[in-house]
């Protein structure tokens, strides 16, 4: 009673909580894309390509002002995603080596720009490296209600386009064949994760927003073959792993709220590898035992099996 108290009438928990709820269902929802498309290093991607866009948004503005930062950290994903998309599409390079190429440039860029900034002895300038791991307690409600809406917006499109999503992640040449823009709809699709980034950013860091935008989607993907089902267990999973983190840090001794998130939605999904019905690891050595023994009772009986 007292935690639910707490969420209701504490503004801390409150903030976090919520943020950490928007930012599991976005990321889980769109998230599982990446998981159907085997990408998954794109999150860890993208969410290092951000933080040149924060240091440079903070270098032109001089604003520490949240959408500010984030804006800029949209702009600087967009820009790896294109970049990516291109080259893969130009070269013969895999997109796995341009993914880890991105990456690495762009967090590279960001490190150097961010120490150069802390070198700069402006004021202003306290509390940016915590975008590197995330700072869930300095949530205001104006954030929250930015996430909302950018949430909203994202979760929209992927409704709009579902069936050009699903053909996307499992039969992209058919897509191709029907006269769709393929290559739109996968920046488009890479763009709307990369707006979930935006979104974790202040929540959980650069550093651990890959795993949020992993871990719910591999969680249902345990549960289950039906796409409609997996974004909906997905964003379940993302948000929930968002909720227990977020109450966890702020009850237990003011723990970071970040890696409470990340330990929250580790244990779904290894609860989910072990135990889902349809793909967990007990469920398929339950169903080969049950083969292997209706075998051999039926060589047994000499019947044919």
């Amino acid at each position: 009673m007292s935690t639910l108290h707490d969420l209701i009438f504490d503004y801390t928990l409150r903030n976090v909580a919520l943020g950490g709820m928007l930012l599991g269902i976005v990321a889980g929802v769109l998230g599982a894309f990446a998981v159907l498309r085997r990408q998954a290093l794109l999150g860890d991607t993208l969410s290092h390509a951000a933080l040149p866009g924060i240091c440079i948004a903070f270098m032109i503005t001089g604003s520490r002002e949240s959408l500010v930062l984030l804006i800029g950290a949209g702009i600087a994903g967009w820009i790896g995603t294109w970049i990516l998309l291109r080259t893969v599409n130009a070269t013969k390079l895999s997109e796995d080596t341009m993914l880890g190429v991105v990456l690495s440039v762009f967090f590279g860029v960001g490190i150097l720009l961010l120490t150069y900034i802390q070198q700069t002895n402006n004021a202003n300038q306290a509390g940016l490296d915590k975008y590197l791991f995330g700072q869930a307690a300095s949530l205001i409600a104006k954030d929250v209600a930015t996430f909302a809406i950018l949430g909203i917006a994202s979760l929209s499109a992927v409704f709009v386009f579902y069936k050009e999503f699903k053909l996307l992640s499992f039969d992209p040449e058919f897509l191709a064949s029907l006269g769709l823009p393929v290559r739109r709809l996968d920046l488009a699709l890479t763009s709307l994760l990369v707006v979930a980034v935006m979104i974790g950013l202040q929540t959980v860091g650069v550093v651990l927003m890959a795993a949020m935008v992993i871990g719910p989607g591999t969680a249902a993907r345990q549960w289950t073959d039906n796409l409609r089902t997996m974004l909906v267990l997905s964003g379940i999973f993302g948000g929930l792993a968002g909720l227990i983190g977020a109450v966890v840090s702020v009850q237990a001794n003011r723990l970071p709220t970040g890696p409470s998130i990340i330990l929250a939605l580790t244990v779904i999904v290894m609860a989910s590898i072990l135990f889902a019905p349809e793909h967990g690891i007990i469920a398929d050595w339950w169903r080969s035992r049950t083969r292997r023994e209706s075998f051999k009772r039926a060589l047994e009986s000499g019947e044919r099996p």
